[in-house]
């Protein structure tokens, strides 16, 4: 199975990928775009610009195209764009993001996927003072409404699951669905 596990920053998805890795030792896992492209040597403005969200959605599609089942991805190219809608709303207003442009460039990796795990952000995970909380909520909200309620109408028969409570109980969640 190809798992893409979704969220906002600092919602536990890369804790849950290694709780699960070590219970799982034929996965794999892909680190999030951000990290990738850093080591490709790709220099992210702060703040992040929409270009920054682009080079990482284009990323993602690539790594997930690229992809053998039995993966873990951290993040998913529905986070680029959830990411990038919050970075305009909040930082640019003057910048457009053309939805409908985005999603014809994720879609077929999106349907590459088996399932979806969206990690919401819980009050139980601990935030760096430093962090945009007001970012975070945003793209955990429009995640929500993408992943839980397929607003974008791209998910088809992709299961997506929300894991919540504890890692244990987060992880026990995944594993029944695989």
């Amino acid at each position: 199975m190809r798992v893409a596990v979704s969220g906002a920053h600092f919602s536990g998805k890369s804790t849950l990928i290694a709780s699960l890795l070590k219970k799982l030792p034929h996965y794999t896992s892909v680190n999030e775009p951000y990290y990738l492209l850093e080591g490709e040597g790709y220099e992210f403005s702060y703040p992040p610009t929409l270009e920054d969200f682009e080079a990482q959605l284009k990323c993602s599609i690539r790594v997930i195209k690229e992809s053998q089942d039995n993966t873990f991805f951290d993040r998913c190219p529905l986070d680029c764009l959830a990411y990038a809608m919050a970075i305009v709303e909040i930082f640019s207003p003057d910048d457009v993001i053309d939805v409908e442009e985005w999603v014809q460039m994720m879609e077929d990796a999106i349907q590459k996927l088996d399932l979806i795990i969206f990690v919401p952000i819980e009050k139980r995970v601990p935030v760096p003072e430093s962090e945009d909380l007001e970012l975070r909520r945003n793209v955990d909200e429009k995640l929500h409404e993408m992943l839980l309620n397929d607003s974008l109408g791209i998910l088809e028969d992709i299961e997506v699951v929300e894991a919540f409570g504890s890692l244990d109980n987060r992880a026990s969640m995944v594993l029944q669905k695989l």
